[in-house]
């Protein structure tokens, strides 16, 4: 026993000096975590696995000789792709394909590369800092027909695979992020799109496209042809022109894109393709100007432009089906889904139709025409303050607390919603009736929605009581306070008229509710 653990122990290599070592002709990685003085007092294991056929939702475009670049966070699978289609080419389309592997996570450890590659030869790279100059080594010396790049980090590796698509070889490279917009806002790696640069337009060409005079463009080329976006093992989506997505989202238009998913028996594939959304001015009644948001109202999540009234007219038809317009943020999608908010929202394409907009803060400050269009027709805009997973998940949680039936995935949540709101009332009525009032003390009641707190407060307005709002997030409640409610006709009436005097789009106080109720339920006695 003794002398297999010592075999073992000798097949783990030598710690480089990016901390890394492996075992031979495995794919297996182990970090290192060294103290101050140097010495290894932790290990972090990798288990790498070659998975054949990990890659057949991307078979067509690595057939067509497209460059591909996939993109995705941290442990999504991104090298075990990225292996098995170097593995494609090399073995099924007999291409010279050379890996230039940074970490060896591509081809294993030792000199002898992993078989999960196939007939590809691969180059390893001393010190990642070198690899942009292993890459220009590869196609001067080796003459490949494709190169496959693992984990493309700084702007010298991204110049060099700019060099090498420039000179007619297919690249097939991963780099990190969520989305294309995330190259897009990163300086380091936005020339693997093309490079942004900022135009100033003419006055006619401003108004042709309903934008201001200074805009962001796409500066050249991009060096790769199709982007995938890499959601989890079994789902892809798939950007077929590069440059096109890069485009809309830079003109502020939602990018044609295309869903590839495997079944559990992975053997068929299912495909959906959106249709851009045009901000276009044929889509757009606009009847007035907006004047920018200023900082001081980007406070909120949302700005509300008769919201109630908007919402209220697309719950008569389809209650439980809200049509979204999204201007310049591709992402909204993956938050609808983590929300559970996909089967209730459908996105369209023009404005007229839609029962919300949603768009990103700085995006909506650039474009005036989609502002009054949005005030032309009367419809709520929802404002994430940042492109982040966090903000837009933050900004459709809001939408969500202030739709009147709720945005979930249709199903018997309407008959619980109605239980749910007898039940808070119910509670609030009981609180009063037997604590506040007799004991004349305060009581907390329970967490509840924005809508149905906003009914539990206008009953204990019907007894004359006072209450609060305390708590934040998910965990915003009601305080009931044994006063007595003074009404102030001539403040009630001042605040009235300052409410009425709002230019444009005015946010909400943060537990702020814009619906109001006609009537109360029936409760048992």
């Amino acid at each position: 026993m003794f002398a297999h653990y010592k075999y073992q122990k000798l097949q783990v290599g030598d710690f480089a000096i990016d901390n890394r070592a492996g075992i031979s002709r495995t794919l297996h990685r182990i970090s290192a975590i060294r103290n101050r003085k140097g010495t290894i007092i932790g290990l972090t294991c990798r288990v790498g696995r070659a998975i054949s056929g990990s890659a057949d939702l991307l078979r067509d475009l690595v057939q067509d000789g497209a460059s591909l670049l996939l993109i995705g966070p941290p442990g999504v699978g991104k090298t075990t792709i990225i292996r098995d289609i170097a593995r494609m080419l090399a073995n099924d389309y007999k291409k010279r394909v050379m890996i230039v592997d940074t970490s060896n996570e591509i081809g294993g450890d030792g000199d002898i590369p992993h078989a999960g590659i196939g007939c590809a030869r691969r180059m390893q790279v001393p010190d990642s800092d070198m690899q942009h100059k292993v890459l220009i080594e590869a196609v001067e010396n080796h003459m490949p027909q494709v190169i496959v790049i693992d984990e493309i980090g700084t702007k010298l590796e991204a110049m060099a695979a700019c060099t090498i698509a420039q000179r007619g070889i297919q690249l097939v490279a991963t780099a990190h992020g969520v989305t294309i917009e995330n190259l897009i806002m990163n300086p380091s790696l936005e020339i693997l799109i093309g490079g942004i640069q900022s135009v100033t337009l003419g006055d006619e060409e401003a108004n042709r496209r309903g934008v201001q005079k200074t805009v962001l463009e796409r500066k050249g080329p991009s060096t790769f042809s199709c982007g995938v976006e890499i959601v989890s093992k079994t789902e892809l989506r798939v950007h077929r022109c590069l440059e096109a997505t890069v485009d809309a989202v830079l003109a502020g238009r939602f990018p044609r894109i295309e869903i590839r998913k495997m079944n559990s028996q992975g053997l068929e594939e299912s495909s959906q393709t959106f249709t851009d959304i045009s901000s276009d001015k044929e889509d757009l009644v606009v009847t007035g100007d907006l004047s920018e948001t200023s900082d001081e109202n980007s406070i909120g999540n949302h700005f509300p432009s008769d919201l109630s009234s908007k919402m209220a007219d697309d719950s008569t038809e389809d209650r439980d089906l809200l049509h979204m317009y999204v201007y310049g943020e591709a992402s909204v999608i993956q938050g609808l889904k983590k929300l559970k908010m996909d089967a209730a929202v459908q996105l369209t394409d023009n404005i007229s139709e839609a029962g919300v907009l949603f768009a990103v803060l700085s995006k909506l400050r650039k474009n005036s025409g989609i502002q009054a269009a949005a005030k032309s027709h009367k419809i709520p805009v929802y404002v994430a303050k940042t492109s982040s997973s966090m903000q837009i998940t933050k900004a459709l949680e809001a939408l969500k607390d202030d739709y009147p039936y709720g945005l979930k995935n249709p199903g018997s949540e309407n008959d619980m919603n109605i239980l749910e709101k007898v039940d808070a009332l119910e509670e609030a009525r009981i609180a009063i009736e037997q604590v506040v009032i007799p004991k004349e003390e305060p009581v907390e009641l329970l967490p509840r929605p924005t809508q149905i707190i906003s009914l539990q407060t206008e009953l204990i307005e019907k007894y004359q009581l006072q209450s609060e709002k305390i708590g934040k997030g998910s965990d915003v409640r009601l305080r009931i306070l044994p006063f007595k409610l003074v009404k102030d006709e001539d403040k009630s009436s001042g605040e009235d008229a300052n409410a009425n005097d709002f230019e444009n789009f005015e946010p909400y106080g943060a537990n702020g509710s814009p619906h109001g109720v006609d009537r109360l339920p029936l409760l048992p006695d």
